[in-house]
């Protein structure tokens, strides 16, 4: 069954080759914030989970289903300065599979407006928002699979922008509930209204793979995820490394084995959650991207990894996340999540 598992999400990666994006590139880069707090402790991002959760709907919608049914997500995160963001997801249960709702948005701050010769006009605000309308069926005990359609507004002092985007996941759960793994292709779709006229961005485009285990006899879950799969050239070399290079201080060119270990580094993500008890969690994770590309040579210190940790209380969940981009600073986020049902209860249409 594992190998049937891994030979699934092979065979949906092959089919995606033709797609030529490239990630990191395009508009409307909000989207790839990890509005999830329990995502943001894994590593960045999680294609798929073992276990029902409202906040991993973001990710991927096909993790939508019937066990969802009332429940709500809020959470909100400290970026750095001024930035924040938060989200807000909910799910509903019907005959034709479960629905759901999800609004994610940032808040640059504010910015001070000066003219070509540096006189202070005032201020002005950034912000960005996506409102997304989700679906998920059940094909069988096993597969699901499902579809995010996200209008996005974006408005950058006196510019505006609308654009629609979509993701589509699959995502199989092995029958003993202890493995899953899943594929999403995020932000599929086109800029409608440009900041200026006749000049439409491209969107962010991403395919995401993952693979979820829990020990059976254990409370460790593991979690391992590519990212950026769209795009096999990712791995950035800072300029001081050519200039070292160009010196012949370092003259010897990696060879093949170099290169592919880079690259598959750059585009893994790894994610463990230790589950003492039901109630409790203490996650942690590791992005090797991030850790290459933010790190400061001289002290590297824990740039990439992340932690967290989440505890039910009576009928919460809270989830508190910190994830360490570079020296300057770390991001606090917090979520909580609720069955609706706990306080008023409703049935599946």
């Amino acid at each position: 069954m594992f190998q049937k598992c891994f030979i699934t999400v092979l065979v949906l990666l092959s089919s995606l080759c033709g797609f030529s994006q490239v990630g990191g590139f395009g508009a409307y880069q909000f989207l790839n914030l990890p509005f999830s707090v329990r995502s943001a402790a894994l590593g960045g991002k999680v294609a798929t989970i073992d276990e029902p959760d409202m906040a991993m709907v973001m990710l991927n919608p096909a993790l939508l289903d019937s066990t969802l049914h009332n429940n709500l997500y809020l959470s909100y995160s400290r970026y750095v300065d001024d930035i924040s963001y938060g989200a807000f997801a909910y799910g509903r249960s019907s005959r034709w599979g479960t629905f759901g709702v999800n609004i994610q948005q940032v808040s640059y701050g504010s910015f001070i407006e000066a003219d070509e010769t540096g006189l202070v006009q005032g201020t002005f605000k950034a912000n960005e928002l996506a409102v997304s309308l989700m679906y998920a069926r059940t094909l069988d005990s096993l597969f699901s699979v499902g579809i995010s359609v996200k209008p996005v507004y974006s408005h950058l002092e006196r510019y505006t922008s609308f654009g629609l985007a979509v993701d589509i996941g699959g995502n199989y759960h092995s029958r003993n509930g202890l493995f899953s793994s899943g594929v999403v292709l995020k932000n599929i779709g086109l800029m409608l209204k440009g900041y200026t006229r006749g000049n439409p961005e491209t969107l962010p485009f991403e395919i995401v793979a993952g693979v979820s285990q829990k020990l059976e006899h254990a409370p460790f879950r593991f979690l391992v995820t590519f990212h950026q799969l769209q795009n096999m050239n990712i791995y950035y070399e800072s300029k001081l490394q050519d200039s070292e290079t160009s010196l012949g201080e370092n003259s010897s060119q990696p060879g093949f084995a170099e290169r592919a270990g880079r690259e598959f580094l750059s585009h893994l993500i790894i994610g463990m959650e230790f589950v003492p008890v039901k109630s409790f969690y203490l996650r942690a994770g590791y992005n090797y991207q991030r850790r290459n590309e933010l790190k400061v040579p001289e002290k590297v210190s824990m740039v990439g990894f992340s932690w967290g940790f989440g505890v039910k209380v009576a009928k919460l969940h809270i989830s508190y996340s910190r994830a360490t981009y570079h020296l300057a600073g770390s991001t606090n986020q917090f979520s909580i999540c609720t069955n609706l049902n706990n306080f008023v209860s409703t049935k599946p249409i």
